[in-house]
């Protein structure tokens, strides 16, 4: 694409992005992100560091925390992990809290869906109704959060080489440092590719081609990147935490959390462009403006690849050619979705036997240890009673026995 042509991208995404109301959609994103954040980090936490540690991961998210919305408002994220992660309950309260746990961190994406089905212009009824449907959705959601997991292992694996790698060429290469900084930030940048391809991909809930996502992932993951910046240095010289007293951390937090879903909708909105004007939709549009044109009486231009063919079969051939690839492409996007299903059926499965285990073995602990001594000091007194009680009879028998029993003195 030329810059003229990526200017244009850009021009139409904004329009669009006035146009689906996307503010009042970030807005909506930032109140439930809120709420889903501790539940979604207790959830990739426990999956990060059951390989590298509880205690490395906490410090790695709080690290980056601190980076971007500063000391105070990672604190605040901090204690919110803590008493979202608090097991000290029993049996029945700790089954509730696991699934809500569950809910509270899927409901986030659950708002992501609906943003992006207004984005591209879902009809209501092509939109999955009834519980099916929800569960679905959750169970998608749930897939990339361990997707997020995932992204966030091989994260720390990168920057555990990195600086590895730094130490051990700190003193052998000249500006090293700036190098690594700048792989870091690359490295960085691909891993949100990632993620955002993930996200425009699997939750809305029409069919889109892999290779319309990729654009819009990478110029989300960029301008992400950028936003970084700037929001850091618009929180650090604003003074945002001293002018709400205690609530400054939490308004530091919504006002970052504000600030990604607008980036991440307006991703969307390029992605939506990308793909209506030099994507998989490209061909339909082209197509349908073929179809109103003839309906409206003009001549209609048929362009070929190629010499015309007699009766206007290569025409026909190459009309038919997009709806043969729109069918394969359903297909394929059906069958990655149930797989996506069944790997996220599994996981839920897996934490709720992980769940269950761990607090059957935490009462069958209780039980054996309260069990032991009130067994035994049980058994010692019935084992007294018994032996006082033959006591007691074999002398009422001895002194029937004897001969003087029964005579009044």
């Amino acid at each position: 694409m030329h810059i003229k042509h990526t200017l244009s991208l850009f021009r139409k995404a904004g329009t669009a992005w006035v146009d689906d109301f996307a503010p009042s959609m970030g807005a909506a994103i930032s109140y439930y992100t809120v709420f889903s954040l501790a539940p979604l980090l207790v959830i990739v936490i426990a999956i990060a560091g059951a390989v590298f540690g509880r205690e490395a991961v906490t410090g790695q998210i709080v690290a980056q925390l601190s980076g971007l919305i500063g000391n105070d408002g990672a604190q605040v994220v901090q204690g919110l992990v803590a008493s979202a992660s608090d097991t000290d309950k029993g049996l029945i309260a700790g089954l509730i809290s696991v699934v809500v746990l569950l809910i509270g961190a899927t409901t986030v994406f659950a708002e992501l869906q609906s943003a992006l089905d207004r984005i591209w212009h879902v009809p209501v009824e092509e939109k999955p109704q009834g519980i099916r449907a929800l569960l679905q959705t959750r169970m998608v959601s749930f897939g990339l959060i361990l997707g997020v997991a995932f992204l966030l292992m091989v994260s720390l694996s990168v920057s555990a080489g990195i600086a590895a790698f730094g130490s051990w060429a700190g003193g052998m290469l000249p500006g090293s440092e700036l190098l690594l900084q700048a792989l870091n930030m690359t490295i960085s940048v691909c891993i949100a590719t990632l993620l955002f391809a993930m996200i425009y991909k699997l939750m809305p809930s029409t069919t889109i081609a892999w290779r319309d996502v990729w654009i819009g992932a990478g110029v989300t993951a960029v301008l992400f990147e950028v936003g970084k910046l700037l929001i850091g240095l618009y929180l650090g010289k604003s003074g945002v935490t001293e002018s709400f007293a205690a609530a400054g951390s939490l308004v530091v937090l919504l006002a970052w959390v504000y600030y990604a879903a607008q980036v991440f909708l307006l991703g969307a909105e390029f992605t939506k462009v990308y793909a209506d004007e030099h994507g998989s939709l490209a061909g339909a549009k082209a197509m349908a403006k073929t179809e109103q044109t003839a309906a409206e009486g003009k001549p209609v231009e048929v362009r070929t690849s190629g010499p015309a063919a007699p009766g206007g079969a290569l025409a026909a051939k190459e009309s038919v050619a997009p709806t043969r690839q729109k069918a394969i492409d359903i297909e394929i996007e059906a069958t990655q979705k149930a797989i996506v299903t069944q790997l996220a059926s599994l996981a839920v499965m897996a934490v709720l036997d992980a769940a269950m285990s761990k607090y059957m073995n935490r009462v069958d602990r209780r039980f054996r240890l309260l069990g032991q001594p009130v067994k035994s000091a049980t058994g010692t007194v019935a084992r007294q009673h018994q032996r006082g009680r033959s006591d007691t009879l074999l002398a009422r028998w001895r002194r029937r026995s004897s001969p003087g029993w029964g005579k009044r003195s």
